[in-house]
């Protein structure tokens, strides 16, 4: 974790525990590099991604040596996660869960990948206590679990080989309570973007300061990752945020947690299912008066491209104007008007619907923003 005296965590009323600014942060600061606690897959086979680091495999994978479905990159990965994310204890659980699930049709995909992020956390507690207690510290409440998903994924837990977890024990509140920070801490690590096809996860990863980020549907920071990158580092797995617009001093820092051109329904169903709250942000006060017409405008609208090209340039104009004039818009900082955000920070890369930030403002092409989603640049003039 870098940069953390950019950041401090605060009790915010009304949303808990949040990230804030501690001094003024230019549009591209990196804010926060921030390296997972512990991941695992998001599939219950595959031989694509390697098991530890979660890059693409290019040449023939190396399968584990104990089991069927793990796989890794290289030797020096492989050795890696034996003794850390792929111990003996992990090697042997997964494989009886595996065998298990193929005899448990009730079991859908969800239950099945909850079940090994509990193998990587009691494994969390055994090869690193100290990590383990962090996880623990995070948001999240045990309530808001189905006591059926508990029952169900802790005994199967419980028929893998036994494991000494020293003063943490193995017990069903435990459970719930690794389940409940998994639910709303957990980030997706995703596949390579390709147009043509709905992008999924490889795997989901725990990170201990990314993880007090809240959510906004107008955000004023967006993370990247870079796991097929750099293929020498240890650190691929590490996210990356950066703001994408200038924030004062004891500003909140927020993410949005999915693409933000979901309609207003979508993200108040996607928030309230996954993460237990309704969401108030000011873009949310204003669509919730909006009908379903007008928010299929706002869509038709965002989808328009080169034919409408000197309209979107005259629109953009008359947003300038508005937030350069409105002292109530200046006084707020940067909260911009809907549609100067999608002109501004959306990505017009064809089923992307990243968001854009600024490259560092130390780099030699600070003007030139980032999908982070596909991974585009493009100059911010040209926007």
């Amino acid at each position: 974790m870098e940069n953390n005296q950019l950041l401090k965590i605060s009790e915010i009323e009304g949303r808990g525990r949040g990230i804030v600014a501690t001094q003024p942060l230019k549009p591209g600061q990196i804010i926060l590099k921030d390296s997972p606690l512990l991941l695992y897959s998001a599939s219950v086979k595959n031989s694509t991604f390697c098991s530890n680091c979660f890059r693409v495999i290019l040449q023939s994978p190396i399968p584990c040596s104990w089991c069927t479905s793990s796989f890794f990159c290289t030797s020096n990965c492989q050795s890696i996660a034996l003794s850390s994310s792929h111990t003996p204890w992990v090697c042997q659980s997964l494989t009886h869960l595996r065998n298990t699930f193929s005899s448990h049709n009730n079991l859908n995909v969800d239950q099945q990948i909850q079940a090994f992020f509990l193998i990587s956390a009691y494994n969390l507690a055994v090869i690193s206590p100290s990590s383990f207690r962090v996880l623990l510290n995070l948001q999240g409440d045990s309530s808001f679990v189905s006591e059926s998903d508990v029952l169900l994924l802790h005994s199967l837990v419980a028929t893998c080989p036994s494991l000494n977890l020293g003063e943490f024990g193995f017990s069903k509140e435990l459970t719930a309570a690794l389940l409940a920070k998994d639910k709303v801490n957990s980030f997706g690590l995703m596949e390579p973007f390709e147009a043509d096809r709905e992008r999924g996860v490889r795997a989901y990863g725990i990170y201990p300061m990314a993880s007090f980020f809240n959510h906004d549907c107008l955000p004023n920071a967006c993370r990247f990752e870079y796991v097929d990158t750099d293929v020498n580092s240890r650190s691929n797995t590490d996210i990356v945020v950066r703001v994408i617009h200038d924030v004062p001093e004891g500003r909140e820092i927020c993410l949005s947690y999915f693409p933000v051109n979901f309609k207003y329904s979508e993200r108040q169903q996607r928030l309230k299912e996954d993460y237990g709250f309704t969401c108030n942000c000011d873009r949310c006060v204003v669509e919730a008066n909006w009908s379903d017409g007008e928010d299929d405008a706002m869509d038709k609208e965002g989808e328009e491209n080169e034919e409408e090209e000197e309209e979107d340039e005259e629109m953009e104009e008359d947003v300038d104007d508005e937030v350069n004039v409105n002292g109530e818009v200046e006084e707020r900082d940067q909260d911009f008007p809907h549609a100067y955000f999608f002109l501004r920070y959306m990505c017009n890369q064809e089923n992307c619907w990243g968001t854009l930030a600024p490259l560092p403002p130390d780099a030699s092409l600070s003007s030139v923003m980032e999908c982070n989603v596909c991974g585009n640049l493009s100059k911010s003039d040209e926007l």
